[in-house]
């Protein structure tokens, strides 16, 4: 019964989603009466949309902060006592796969490439590739906290390569790349993941949660930007072959 009470009491929670969404719906309303003119119907359906966002948001927030962001930390303690210590590793790249194919960001990204590229890049295509270097780069993650690797070992050559593929891809591939880094880290990633980092970096001796735990939502988003430029420099090469 408290569970259920404290699930119920998101009233913080509502207050920051009124906080962000406030001011979308400010401007909105200012450009309707001063320029766009909808017609009513319109309006009224768009509120309703907005209405569902907000009881949406809350909810998923609401269960982040009882369910999501405890477990992962559970979990991240558990994975410490594992008598092989490196098969967090895989754990960790299955997890990336996982969370990225259930981020919502990630999954309007793939349909609005799909659009805007005539089907030339399909959903599937894109979430596939994104997912897989979520995970490479999640599994890289778990390394750097199972053996102390600094994460500028991995940062600042991982920016270097994608400068690199800048030369050999086509523009449409960089943009999206780069857009693909930002979306990836949505909530999804960013509370089940890092708190999994988080645990696992605070059960083991000599490691820090703030030194090593740390940084893994940085290398999520590297992850996109170089996996679908590769992508894109294959792709490039094979035409220009053929």
């Amino acid at each position: 019964m408290n569970i259920i009470l404290d699930f119920l009491d998101f009233r913080h929670v509502l207050s920051e989603v009124l906080i962000a969404i406030g001011p979308l719906v400010f401007f909105f309303l200012f450009f309707q009466m001063v320029y766009l003119k909808l017609a009513r119907e319109y309006v009224v359906n768009l509120f309703k949309g907005v209405v569902l966002t907000i009881a949406g948001l809350c909810l998923f927030l609401q269960g982040v902060h009882m369910g999501f962001m405890p477990v992962g930390t559970e979990m991240g303690e558990i994975m410490n006592s594992f008598e092989r210590i490196w098969f967090i590793i895989p754990i960790g790249f299955v997890l990336g796969v996982v969370a990225t194919f259930a981020e919502p960001a990630v999954q309007i990204l793939c349909v609005s490439v799909e659009k805007a590229s005539s089907g030339s890049i399909g959903v599937n295509f894109l979430l596939t590739i994104l997912s897989i270097g979520v995970g490479v780069f999640i599994a890289l993650g778990m390394a750097k906290i199972i053996y102390g690797i600094p994460i500028y070992y991995i940062i600042i050559p991982g920016y270097l390569v994608a400068l690199i593929l800048m030369k050999f891809c086509e523009q449409s591939f960089i943009s999206i790349a780069f857009d693909a880094g930002g979306v990836a880290t949505g909530p999804m990633t960013v509370t089940f993941v890092m708190a999994i980092a988080l645990g696992l970096a605070e059960a083991m001796d000599g490691r820090s949660a703030v030194q090593d735990g740390f940084g893994l939502i940085a290398l999520v988003a590297m992850a996109p930007i170089l996996s679908v430029m590769m992508v894109g420099a294959v792709m490039n090469f094979i035409q220009r072959r053929s």
